[in-house]
């Protein structure tokens, strides 16, 4: 079964959290058949605003959401 990651990110109200501020500004990066290429992706955005603590990056596991009763590992 395919394993679809979403990497996004945005600027945060609070650099500990995810509350993003602007939700018409998310940075979708891109959806992805597996953790391992989303991660990268993931690395990548989050290297190119460093040295910005505002903005935050993350990885969605879609499919978690698209079906929850499937097993986590």
């Amino acid at each position: 079964m395919q394993k679809l990651h979403l990497v996004m990110g945005g600027r945060v109200q609070d650099p500990q959290g995810l509350d993003f501020v602007d939700l018409n500004a998310i940075d979708v990066v891109g959806v992805f058949p597996d953790y391992k290429t989303a991660e990268e992706a993931w690395r990548a955005a989050a290297q190119r605003t460093v040295d910005d603590a505002e903005m935050r990056y993350v990885i969605v596991h879609l499919h978690r959401l698209l079906e929850p009763e499937l097993p986590t590992t």
